[in-house]
């Protein structure tokens, strides 16, 4: 690879794509959303990252990249942009994201038959501490869920009721519930919902979950069809996600809960109360939906932490 350039490139709009490369590019995102039927902010995300590095090599090039170009590449230029981005001040997650990106990319190139990002074997993501989920306490969260239902529009407030408890009862992601249609209801004792990658599972459903959604139902002035959204906006449209998240922080400033309770944290408590009460790590995983059961262990340090404190509290000697 040439030396760095001292200066920037005389167009700094410089284009960082060869047509080449553009090209597997936008199949590269196409197939993400298509076939792989990720998220379409998350394909985004790792085409923004691969847009950064393309311009972070352009800039010492002079010239956009290229395929050849990118085949071309060292372990220390790989280095020279993850130090680039630290400079920047950006968190190791972050940088960590930055070479998750690069590798999706990499073997989309080379089941293409392409020679792929050189150098790229070799490069190691910075490690990256996870912090353990942040579950509300039992009480919190059915305060929470009483709460919720009280609203200038009797409807809204049944339905942001049933929701919530969805979340919470089931175990759901957000983008989860919101996606259900009216087909979903009645629920019976479970629900198919289709979470991360297109990957649909069965989840079961309390009664009281189906309670809930039953009198928001009665109470929603949109006639809903069975392939029309189950929760509706004020509009009868799919409610939007940040409707949802801002009715949540109104709540848990009404009950001086810290910003810990978000309508993710319903989910969190599900899993940390479930093990609590006793539930195997394997069920949990299932009705999570997690690929790897790495990920669900980290309920168990939660609960740790949990009891220690509650250990802390009422022991005599603490």
């Amino acid at each position: 690879m040439a030396q760095p350039s001292r200066t920037r490139p005389a167009d700094s709009a410089l284009t960082p794509y060869a047509p080449d490369l553009a090209e597997a590019v936008a199949a590269w995102h196409a197939w993400m959303v298509g076939e792989r039927r990720l998220a379409p902010r998350y394909a985004a995300g790792m085409a923004d990252i691969l847009a950064g590095f393309a311009r972070f090599v352009a800039e010492h090039r002079g010239e956009a990249l290229s395929l050849p170009a990118l085949a071309g590449l060292t372990l220390g230029d790989l280095r020279a942009w993850q130090a680039a981005r630290h400079a920047d001040g950006l968190s190791s997650a972050t940088r960590a994201r930055g070479v998750t990106g690069l590798r999706s990319f990499d073997r989309f190139l080379r089941r293409r038959g392409e020679a792929g990002i050189g150098g790229l074997a070799g490069l190691r993501p910075p490690k990256v501490a996870r912090p353990a989920p942040r579950p509300l306490e039992v009480q919190d969260a059915s305060a929470l869920l009483d709460l919720a239902e009280e609203h200038d529009e009797a409807w809204v407030g049944l339905r942001d009721r049933a929701l919530f408890t969805l979340l919470y009862g089931c175990g759901l992601r957000i983008g989860e519930g919101l996606g259900l249609n009216r087909s979903a209801f009645p629920f019976a004792d479970s629900v198919r919902v289709l979470g991360k990658g297109g990957k649909e599972r069965l989840v079961p459903v309390l009664p009281v979950v189906g309670e809930a959604v039953a009198a928001y139902l009665a109470a929603c002035p949109f006639g809903l069809g069975r392939a029309d959204p189950l929760f509706v906006g004020q509009r009868g449209k799919r409610l939007n996600q940040g409707i949802a998240q801002k009715r949540m922080r109104e709540l848990r400033l009404l009950l001086g809960l810290d910003e810990r309770a978000t309508p993710h944290a319903l989910r969190h408590s599900f899993a940390t109360h479930l093990l609590g009460a006793g539930g195997d790590l394997r069920t949990i995983q299932e009705l999570l939906g997690h690929a790897s059961l790495s990920t669900t262990q980290r309920y168990t340090e939660v609960d740790r932490v949990r009891l220690l404190d509650v250990y802390r509290k009422a022991h005599p000697r603490a």
